[in-house]
């Protein structure tokens, strides 16, 4: 099966629909979390991912905060301002959506989470110390993550004690090897100094992860956070990467 493996769309239209263009036919879809925070189209990205062909879709914390499940005191200030837009602007049928999104689904080759198979909603898997505790976490060959908005891939070898990371390069198609556990990205606001949309295609016979950046209009979603009077931080962080 060809997979489409997006995650951290944080309501960005214009980046998940030049991802989806750019994919083409796809047997499946996973979402790793975040449909929604920080950008201006909350319920046009939900109802997109709604359309995917056999989704499988994940609670991110944005998510989960938009429904009140997580305390909006725990973001930045510039966050839960975001979050409070967000809140408001959430249609009835979009947080009936989100509010069905399991924290955690497990399949018989991958563990799809947003944050860790620890923390399923909220750890950052940032290092190679946290990544090796969170192999006794799933049993799977894979487990995929987001959160973090970038992307890596973290192996662990049978003759060493401490997890070993890979950051792929864009449009390359390496085979993952188990146990693995990989971070396709993020589609909407990407932090690893790359601006444009990242996305993968897992092919579940192979294993290949065929990882690639997008480019798409910036300038056009910032003119509407800009009309909506979203932060200025995020704003700016689009045409950046950071």
């Amino acid at each position: 099966m060809r997979i489409l493996v997006i995650s951290d769309i944080h309501a960005n239209l214009t980046a998940l629909d030049a991802v989806l263009a750019h994919a083409g036919t796809i047997d499946a879809a996973w979402c790793l979390g975040d449909l929604v925070g920080y950008g201006p189209d909350p319920n046009e990205c939900i109802e997109r991912v709604r359309e995917l062909p056999d989704l499988t879709c994940i609670l991110g914390n944005h998510d989960a905060a938009a429904l009140e499940q997580i305390d909006s005191a725990t973001f930045n200030p510039e966050a839960r301002q975001a979050l409070h837009w967000t809140q408001n602007a959430l249609t009835e049928t979009s947080l009936a959506f989100l509010k069905q999104l399991p924290e955690r689904v497990d399949t018989p080759q991958v563990t799809l989470v947003h944050g860790s198979p620890r923390q399923p909603v909220w750890e950052y898997l940032l290092d190679t110390f946290n990544a090796t505790r969170c192999f006794e976490h799933f049993k799977t060959p894979f487990c995929f993550v987001g959160h973090t908005h970038l992307p890596i891939i973290f192996y662990m070898q049978n003759e060493r004690n401490l997890a070993q990371l890979q950051v792929p390069d864009p449009d390359s198609a390496p085979i993952l090897q188990p146990r693995s556990i990989v971070n396709p990205g993020s589609v909407g606001q990407p932090r690893d100094r790359d601006p444009r949309a990242a996305y993968a295609i897992y092919d579940s016979g192979d294993h290949c992860w065929d990882y690639h950046r997008v480019a798409y209009d910036i300038g056009a979603v910032q003119s509407r956070m800009t009309a909506l009077g979203l932060p200025d931080r995020h704003i700016q962080r689009l045409a950046a990467g950071w």
